[in-house]
């Protein structure tokens, strides 16, 4: 069993979830899966563009939502998955995920919640929420939980804090 820890943040605008994305990114390697859960609009494809500039990705990823996945180039391959059109697991198999989830590249995988079975255990698992409205409120703040290995966690944390600090 792989020892997972949670890390929570809060957001304040999409460009600190481009900023996060960007932490994430730069910290992952090869056959890293980054598994997306949020409601519509809550900003999984944000986090995805900001993904994908750490991975040194030039091209910015739009939401397959079409065509299931869309590969990008960059320091290690991006492998984004949209599975918001995806009914079952068998979906997965006709394309070949496994393929792209256990090669050589980064698979960040929006709607995860779909399909929840066919995600190894150590897979970074990140929920966007919305947070109900208050004094403080602003549409753009979004509640961040993350969890995965405890040791990744740990080197993504300290990194992230010092990218926060204001």
């Amino acid at each position: 069993m792989v020892d997972m820890e949670t890390l929570k943040i809060r957001l304040k605008n999409t460009n600190e979830t481009l900023k996060l994305g960007e932490i994430i990114g730069k910290s992952l390697n090869p056959g890293s899966i980054i598994a997306l859960v949020g409601d519509l609009g809550a900003g999984k494809t944000v986090l995805v563009k900001g993904i994908a500039k750490g991975l040194g990705v030039d091209e910015e990823p739009n939401s397959p939502t079409f065509v299931i996945m869309n590969q990008y180039e960059g320091r290690i391959p991006l492998y984004h998955f949209d599975l918001y059109r995806v009914s079952s697991e068998e979906e997965l198999f006709g394309i070949g995920y496994d393929e792209f989830f256990f090669g050589e590249g980064v698979a960040a995988v929006e709607w995860a919640d779909r399909v929840q079975n066919v995600f190894p255990e150590h897979t970074i698992k990140i929920e966007i929420k919305i947070p109900e409205p208050s004094s403080e409120d602003s549409e753009t703040i979004r509640d961040i939980s993350i969890e995965g290995t405890s040791k990744w966690l740990l080197s993504f944390k300290n990194t992230a804090e010092q990218a926060f600090q204001t």
